[in-house]
């Protein structure tokens, strides 16, 4: 019933206020969707996002390919709000494909990505996020004040999007 309440009922009303285009936004922000890797990419060029992989490939199915496959909705917005919010140059260098940590927050569920390492992006995370506890295997984290994890692996920013970040 209450997801009746706030697919059907809301919109109703908001479109008769005039707020209908802010409450789909919300809506399709709020739910958990999983994209093709043609629905990812086709929103990450539109934000001028990058991406690139070792063997110049996207099948998930290949741990040298960059595959978006999978991924969450609020995964790909994250990674726009990063762009946007930032300002900064944004290459992703891995998604969805095998080969990465298992787990319910993985690469794998759609969770994680990783990014090339800039310093116009390593100073906006620095800077604006809050550095909490080491993760296990010992990496410096910061967190953002959406709740997302933005983990140093050295050679590049592994991060976990749990929302999209206010977009």
């Amino acid at each position: 019933m209450k997801s009746v309440l706030r697919r059907v009922v809301v919109p109703v009303v908001a479109l008769l206020v005039g707020l209908l285009p802010g409450v789909v936004a919300v809506e399709q922000a709020s739910a958990l969707t999983k994209l093709t890797h043609a629905q990812a990419t086709a929103i990450f060029s539109a934000a001028g996002i990058t991406w690139s992989s070792s063997g110049n490939c996207s099948n998930r199915n290949n741990s040298t390919c960059t595959s978006f496959d999978q991924i969450n909705d609020s995964t790909v917005y994250g990674v726009r709000t990063l762009k946007q919010a930032s300002g900064c140059a944004i290459n992703i260098t891995g998604g969805t494909e095998t080969g990465h940590a298992s787990g319910t927050y993985s690469h794998w569920n759609g969770y994680k990505v990783d990014i090339s390492k800039y310093t116009c992006v390593g100073n906006y995370i620095h800077n604006t996020f809050t550095r909490i506890a080491n993760r296990g295997d010992g990496y410096p984290q910061w967190q953002s004040g959406a709740g997302n994890i933005y983990a140093d692996e050295g050679s590049h920013w592994d991060i976990t999007y749990y929302n999209c970040g206010g977009c």
